[in-house]
């Protein structure tokens, strides 16, 4: 079982120059424990939540993600996930591959349906009913596919239009991997048979967790997909360093259904986090098969 790391929130510590020093800090530890993968949030508004608040610090993703790559050799690194809205996907698929040659193809692209109303609005990104944005999904799906194939001519859809998709340099790593985010059954997990390498979703139960993979293999039935082909990987929200032994029976539970990797969030200072998931989490996770 591989391990990763989602770094939600900078407003620990709370003096804003001590951002980049603590991001820096948290994943040179992360990379030397074996932590698999390290990603951030695509929002520019902090979500509002029982603990946050819209007014709280938040970075560009692939910004930040530029900046952890040139301290960085081996995690791989993602948006979880990119909001379909917030980038042309012709530009996305360049953002991304340029975050791949610079990291020596680590890259990995996560995208999403988008749902943040409220910072879409206050920064005048478009909004647009949800089946559109799922639509804008499939469509930015098979032309980052496109762009990172031999094929570098037009792409015509109801959404969008390009008159080439030409991306030179190429992904060193042939194309960077493409997880598709969320769980829902009729719309997202048919994308992910359809298009993606990975699925992510999120750790509610073991159970429902189990009923989604369920579903995702009969929408891979349905497109001719190699259900074991697509990599399983699960969002572990709850706090895991008071309670690791239950953790890690989920996480072994999660195993049994296929899951290759959990990803765990800061819920403290994150290097001390980091720290302490080092020491005493990521050990154990490793030895689960």
């Amino acid at each position: 079982m591989k391990l990763g790391l989602h770094y939600w929130n900078y407003s620990t510590p709370a003096d804003p120059t001590l951002i980049a020093p603590t991001l820096a800090d948290t994943v040179r530890i992360a990379e030397q424990a074996g932590i698999s993968s390290f990603t951030v949030m695509d929002h520019y508004f902090q979500m509002r939540t029982r603990t946050s608040t819209a007014d709280e610090p938040m970075l560009e993703g692939y910004t930040t993600l530029g900046y952890v790559a040139a301290l960085t050799e081996r995690m791989t690194l993602g948006l979880m996930v990119t909001g379909v809205m917030y980038r042309h996907p012709g530009l996305l698929a360049k953002i991304v591959t340029t975050l791949d040659v610079l990291s020596g193809g680590r890259a990995c692209l996560g995208l999403g349906a988008s749902w943040y109303e409220r910072e879409q609005r206050g920064l005048g990104v478009p909004v647009v009913p949800m089946s559109e944005r799922f639509e804008r999904l499939e469509e930015t799906l098979q032309i980052c596919l496109q762009m990172w194939s031999h094929d570098d001519g037009p792409y015509e859809g109801r959404h969008y239009r390009l008159d080439e998709t030409l991306c030179v340099p190429a992904p060193p790593s042939g194309r960077p991997p493409i997880m598709v985010g969320g769980g829902g059954e009729k719309k997202t997990l048919r994308l992910v048979a359809r298009y993606a390498d990975a699925c992510n979703l999120f750790a509610t139960s073991v159970d429902e967790v189990a009923r989604k993979l369920d579903v995702l293999r009969e929408h891979c039935a349905g497109e001719g997909r190699d259900y074991d082909t697509i990599e399983k990987t699960v969002m572990f929200s709850r706090p895991v360093l008071d309670a690791a032994d239950a953790f890690l029976a989920d996480v072994e539970a999660y195993a049994k259904l296929g899951v290759g990797e959990i990803q765990v969030l800061p819920d403290r200072h994150p290097v001390a986090f980091v720290e302490q998931v080092a020491e005493d989490i990521a050990p154990r996770v490793a030895a689960i098969g």
